[in-house]
């Protein structure tokens, strides 16, 4: 990711309109309510929510583009995702 982004960097680190496809990792939850809700943790405040995961992905789509305009990608870059895994808690 990082090389394809550093090639469509402008001299301000937001992403130029020569940008074609990158990759990001999608963080998907379903609520109480079956509401699908999908965030995009290594962008500020990329978050969407859709009755299906198809409609849900195709929002958030929607919302990277507007949220990349507004980036330092460079910044971006920084993180990477590593995994995830559970965490047991036992409590009163």
């Amino acid at each position: 990711m990082a090389d394809a982004l550093n090639n469509n960097l402008n001299k301000n680190g937001k992403l130029s309109n020569r940008v074609k496809n990158s990759f990001f990792t999608v963080y998907i939850e379903q609520d109480e309510d079956g509401i699908f809700v999908g965030s995009i943790p290594a962008v500020p405040g990329c978050h969407a929510e859709g009755r299906t995961q198809k409609e849900m992905l195709k929002n958030l789509q929607e919302v990277l583009k507007l949220c990349l305009r507004n980036v330092n990608v460079r910044e971006v870059e920084k993180t990477r995702f590593v995994g995830i895994q559970n965490l047991e808690v036992k409590y009163a």
